[in-house]
């Protein structure tokens, strides 16, 4: 017996539940047809639902007939309870959707229809209320084929009899016919038999290219036989996998308040007492945890069975699970996707008088487990509790729930539009947090998207300049919050945000720093951009006498809607479009008035749009982003040990990481100009009379004196990591020039000394020292090097001279680097220091001294980088001169020296 899942949507009236009732009547599971009317339905039971005569909450029918094992999930209709209906549509097999013959497509259920294909699911459709006059079969066929799909197809006579009487019925010809027009190989059968077999119809089914059409009334008990028996029919098993998985739609509690979790076990088996982790599948900033299954029930309307197993393809509840949510996978399953349906209203919650706020947040907690969509905040500004519902409707229903659950009366405010900010152009946004001992530059693209698309997030930043577990940080600080825009304090939406930069220092960072260098990146990148304010669109459906169309296009333009047609349906004008929620909210009863009740007005959630009167909004809602303390735009810095805030427009001028968008722009500016820089010939002959000229001028190249060729290349703002980008070359300057290097930085970053340290510390700071002597000899510059000996206690400051270079050892309680700073606060100006370190704070202090840097990695390589090219000249030398003794012993000396350097 095939086990399937099969959930039953329409539009709100169209006998939804009534079928239900019929089918598990149908199929033996209950001995009596209940009524919505009466109050006495199978599945409507909750106190609030029979009230209303409406299903609010999904539930959970169990039947059988023919082959076939079903669990039939019946889902709300009404627009105000559609997020409740989607939660369920990730778990079903197959969808029946029900259709009101009087009514026909209504605009919910063009909704429906647009969420089926979304999540892929193969859709039999039943027609129901077809007792009612007036109603015509092939009437409705075209209206099914013109506004859902082509494939619509009557397949009454072929669940009717065997599948064996149905090939052979007259009348099955005609179906075959069009079921081939939707498939070539189908085609390619009828041609060939006159006959499609059941399973290749079966297959067009699963792929969603026909859409099997069944006629009756659901009240009635009228044609639900043949839908049960074509049900059977032409519905496969699905298949899955070995590997365990289950995928979370519902979280709802039972009379006792106990937590249940409603899921769909996707692929093994679950066992009662079994242990299940979020381990696989962290949402962000949830923490990680593991509870074992206390019970597993499969339901049946309210009652429900034990079972110690649920095997793949079943749906049940679990008991002891305290943290799981809807869209949760678990196993091989992933995390569902976003719901498209969201609320468009949000509602300031009252209270009555004695009860606190801060003790009743914690209880209606407990309510949006249940319905997510509710995103029930504490807005700490206007200090009251918020809501966001789907229509008023909903909100008598929470007032129910809320006086039943809790026993509090509560009242809600006026309702408000929910907006949204997105923007209309791409910048780079830069974030910087660096009080005293922290550090994290982010840097991020902000680009706009299509209306829709969300927020996505991605990352272009390669691990050279970032590694990946800051990269990951930064994605999970995206994530973890909903970023609001500049405009109106509202959520941002369509748009992209792309990791492309950053920096983070060896001992300073931590994980809080680079989240508040995420979100100033994200805040500073908006400020920069051009905002834009969207507001929620109702697609619209107005049906008025052909007297009063006129009227209606005219009270559209009022809204500031669009509007196609209009256009004749039955005696009616119809007129197509989408205009703002705001404008349209009490439209219906308008329209019922002036057409005195012939005029009909059906509305669906379109999405997020431009807003028709920004400025009015933006002055009515008063938000000023400069005193949102909670969102900062501007960043840390730090200079002279201490932090001090740049404002957000400053920031480019500050920033330790060269912006993207600002590169790409100076490339623009220079690639016109068509310079070209000058090549070293290799080729220019030398004589030995020329050595000590050409050495100078070779070994001078860093000088970027007039004559000298370029060796190396550095970047600026060199901040820390060994991989670090090389800055560009300084404009040629006539100052002095200084290096100081921190001698113990080397020594234990360069790994032939921190070797040679862990034997001998004072022959490690030798052999650095007789480096130092051979590179200042190449380079000519004043070369200081600075050790530590702040512990040494009475130690006064001890300045030396080490042949051709300078030695100090720091006076106590004074480090190296405080000696570094002190020196490029008084000379950095003054003369061309460069400094060799490693330190990322100290390198960040001396930068606004105007000192140019170089890593410990860096300063190595130009050292290994001058030795080759002191080798590669005598080489060269020896090529072209006549006196290869002098130009000889010349090499064999420099081979000699460097030998020993690197011994």
């Amino acid at each position: 017996m095939k086990q399937i899942i099969a959930g039953i949507l329409a539009h709100v009236d169209a006998g939804k539940t009534t079928l239900s009732e019929a089918l598990l009547y149908s199929s033996g599971s209950i001995k009596k047809i209940g009524r919505v009317d009466n109050g006495d339905a199978f599945l409507d039971t909750d106190a609030m639902e029979k009230k209303r005569g409406i299903t609010i909450f999904s539930k959970q029918a169990e039947l059988q007939f023919g082959d076939t094992k079903m669990t039939l999930l019946d889902t709300p209709g009404h627009v105000d309870f559609s997020a409740e209906m989607e939660r369920t549509l990730m778990v079903l097999d197959y969808a029946v959707l029900v259709i009101s013959a009087s009514d026909g497509v209504q605009a919910h259920t063009q909704t429906l229809w647009w969420l089926l294909k979304r999540y892929e699911i193969p859709v039999f459709l039943f027609i129901n209320k077809m007792d009612q006059p007036g109603t015509e079969r092939e009437t409705i066929l075209l209206e099914l084929k013109k506004q859902l799909s082509g494939g619509c197809i009557d397949f009454t006579e072929l669940g009717a009899g065997t599948e064996e009487e149905a090939q052979e019925n007259e009348k099955s010809s005609t179906i075959m016919e069009e079921i081939a027009m939707e498939d070539e190989n189908a085609m390619e059968s009828f041609l060939e038999t006159g006959r499609i077999a059941g399973e290749q119809i079966r297959e067009m089914i699963v792929q969603r290219k026909i859409f099997p059409c069944f006629f009756g009334s659901a009240l009635r008990n009228a044609g639900v036989d043949t839908f049960l028996q074509g049900f059977d029919r032409y519905t496969l098993a699905p298949e899955y996998p070995d590997g365990f998985g289950m995928k979370v739609f519902k979280i709802a509690r039972d009379e006792a308040n106990n937590r249940l979790t409603y899921l769909k076990v996707t692929g093994g088996t679950l066992k009662v007492k079994a242990l299940l982790s979020n381990a696989d599948h962290v949402r962000f900033g949830e923490e990680v945890w593991e509870q074992k299954v206390n019970q597993i029930r499969i339901y049946s309307g309210t009652k429900y069975e034990l079972i110690n197993e649920a095997d793949a393809g079943m749906v049940c509840a679990v008991t002891g699970l305290d943290h799981t949510y809807p869209g949760q996978g678990f196993g091989i399953e992933a995390q569902g996707e976003t719901p498209v349906l969201e609320p468009v209203l949000h509602f300031r919650l009252i209270l009555p008088e004695g009860v606190e706020p801060a003790v009743m947040l914690p209880k209606l907690r407990q309510i949006e487990e249940e319905e997510p969509e509710l995103h029930i905040v504490w807005n700490e500004k206007l200090q009251e509790i918020q809501i966001q519902i789907m229509g008023e409707v909903q909100t008598e229903i929470l007032k129910s729930m809320i006086a039943e659950r809790f026993g509090v009366e509560v009242s809600f405010g006026p309702g408000k539009i929910v907006y949204k900010e997105t923007i209309a152009d791409t910048v780079e946004g830069v974030g910087h947090f660096e009080p005293l001992r922290h550090y994290a530059e982010v840097h991020l693209l902000l680009e706009p998207l299509e209306p829709g698309s969300g927020i996505v997030i991605d990352t272009d930043c390669s691990e050279d300049v970032l590694d990946k577990n800051w990269q990951r940080l930064i994605v999970t600080h995206l994530k973890e919050r909903e970023h609001i825009g500049v405009l109106t304090g509202s959520v941002i939406t369509d748009m992209k945000i792309t990791v492309i930069g950053g920096r983070a220092h060896t001992k300073h960072t931590e994980g809080g720093d680079f989240r508040q260098a995420t979100y100033r990146a994200v805040r500073q990148g908006l400020k920069q951009a051009q905002s834009v304010l969207l507001e929620p669109y109702y697609e619209f459906h107005i049906a008025v006498p052909q007297n009063m169309v006129g009227r209606a296009m005219t009270d559209v333009e009022k809204m500031h809607g669009k509007f196609e047609g209009p256009y004749q349906e039955g005696e009616a004008q119809v007129l197509r479009g989408i205009a703002p929620v705001a404008c349209m909210a009490n439209y219906q009863k308008e329209v019922t008035a002036y057409t005195k009740g012939l005029g009909k007005v059906t509305i669906q959630f379109a999405g997020y749009y431009p807003c028709h009167n920004t400025e009015e909004v933006v002055a009515q809602t008063g938000y000023d982003p400069e005193r949102d303390l909670s969102h900062p735009a501007d960043s840390v810095f730090c200079a002279h040990g201490a932090g001090f805030i740049v404002p957000w427009n400053e920031v480019p001028d500050h920033m330790h990481v060269e912006g993207r968008l600002l590169k790409k722009k100076e490339q623009q500016e220079e690639a016109p100009s068509g310079k070209k820089t000058k090549n070293y010939d290799p080729d220019h002959w030398i004589d030995i009379e020329e050595i000590d000229a050409i050495l100078a001028r070779t070994y001078h190249a860093n000088k970027h004196e007039k004559g000298a060729t370029k060796q190396w290349r550095t970047t600026k703002k060199v901040i820390s990591g060994d991989n670090a980008p090389r800055y560009a070359p300084v404009k040629a300057v006539s100052k002095e020039e200084y290096l100081l290097v921190d001698g113990y930085n080397i020594i234990f970053a360069w790994e032939s000394l921190k070797e040679l340290a862990a034997v001998n510390i004072d022959g490690a700071r030798g052999k650095l020292l007789d480096i130092l002597c051979n590179y200042q000899g190449i380079k000519k510059c004043n070369l200081i090097v600075v050790f530590d000996a702040y512990r040494v206690k009475g130690h006064q400051t001890e300045m030396l001279d080490h042949h051709n270079i300078h030695v100090v050892y720091t006076k106590e309680a004074e480090t190296a680097d405080a000696y570094i700073e002190k020196f490029a606060h008084e000379n950095g100006r003054k003369y061309h220091v460069t400094v060799a370190t490693s330190d990322g704070l100290e390198q960040i202090i001396i930068t606004g001294q105007g000192c140019h840097l170089l890593s410990a990695r860096e300063f190595e390589r130009e050292v290994e980088a001058a030795n080759q090219t002191l080798r590669e000249t005598i080489d060269g030398m020896r090529e072209k001169s006549s006196n290869h003794i002098l130009v000889d012993a010349l090499k064999q000396l420099t081979d000699e020296k460097i030998q020993l350097q690197n011994s």
